[in-house]
């Protein structure tokens, strides 16, 4: 073979070998819309809902999230920590009976206390709290979003600014209990000893079968098993 065969062989194998790299770091850089749509799942569509079917747009904003926050390390939580939370989020759900709005604001506050804690963005910064949320608990973190919506509702249905979106008429009870129940199952990922056991769980549920023991997963109080006050 001659040189310049040589020459031309090895320029092509470099020229693939380079292209080859370009696709996968570009897939890398930028997941596609099924990856993304595995990755979020309902969060996905709620995206694509939010901007008014645009998928495309959608998915620009939940890569930037994965961009921003797929890196982002979660913390140990701490024992004594641990049970702090356990027991504020125990008393919360039992002042449901009396005082719906009062229980939603803690919880509310709870969550983004509980996400700092772990290493998410502070609570304070809510919109960055729960984006970073999204990426790595995206099977339970619109709990989160329906309780912060609803504990920033004024008495007569207006939104304090803070919330993601209004509605109009104050919240019933019904949805305020529902929105408690589904926050707990983020309040219980981030309870866990790490992201794993979050999805772990989402498996488990989307596979419907029950949680292991010891997986966080407890009956709800009693609270929760009458009637709030003024339904």
């Amino acid at each position: 073979m001659s040189t310049g065969w040589i020459i031309a062989l090895i320029v092509i194998v470099v020229a693939v070998g380079l292209a080859a790299a370009a696709l996968t770091l570009r897939s890398r850089g930028a997941p596609g819309g099924r990856g993304l749509r595995r990755r979020f799942g309902p969060e996905y569509d709620r995206a694509v809902a939010r901007h008014d079917g645009d998928s495309r747009a959608a998915e620009r904003e939940l890569a930037e999230r994965v961009e921003r926050h797929g890196d982002l390390p979660e913390r140990p939580l701490e024992p004594a920590r641990r049970e702090e939370f356990e027991a504020r989020w125990t008393a919360a759900q039992e002042r449901f009976v009396d005082s719906p709005q009062e229980a939603m604001a803690e919880a509310d506050r709870l969550l983004a206390e509980l996400a700092a804690e772990r290493g998410f963005p502070d609570g304070e910064r809510y919109e960055e709290q729960f984006a970073a949320l999204s990426v790595h608990h995206a099977d339970h973190v619109h709990g989160y979003r329906r309780v912060h919506r609803i504990a920033h509702v004024r008495v007569n249905g207006a939104y304090d600014g803070r919330a993601e979106a209004a509605q109009d008429g104050p919240v019933g009870t019904e949805e305020m209990r529902a929105a408690m129940v589904e926050a707990r199952a983020l309040f219980e990922d981030l309870m866990g000893s790490g992201r794993g056991d979050g999805e772990r769980r989402a498996a488990r549920e989307r596979a419907g079968s029950p949680a292991a023991p010891g997986s966080g997963h407890r009956h709800l109080p009693w609270a929760f098993t009458r009637h709030a006050k003024g339904s």
